[in-house]
């Protein structure tokens, strides 16, 4: 990640930070999606933009359901 990526947080816009949130960026120019923590800025997690689709697809068609508590 040469240039500074603009992160995204997953988060309601009134909630303070920051928080537990997830975060994402999506690399320009190349296929690389950043995921990380508010809380833990440092540790960024890398995949691809396609197996970020996958995964994506995956939460909406309900197949992570099954670990979700609350």
């Amino acid at each position: 990640m040469a240039d500074a990526p603009t992160w995204i947080r997953a988060a309601p816009e009134d909630e303070p930070g920051p928080g537990r949130w997830t975060e994402i960026a999506f690399g320009e120019g190349d296929d690389l999606v950043h995921l990380r923590e508010t809380s833990a800025p440092g540790n960024v997690v890398t995949t691809t933009r396609s197996r970020w689709e996958a995964f994506a697809q995956g939460v909406r068609a309900g197949e992570f359901d099954h670990v979700v508590t609350g």
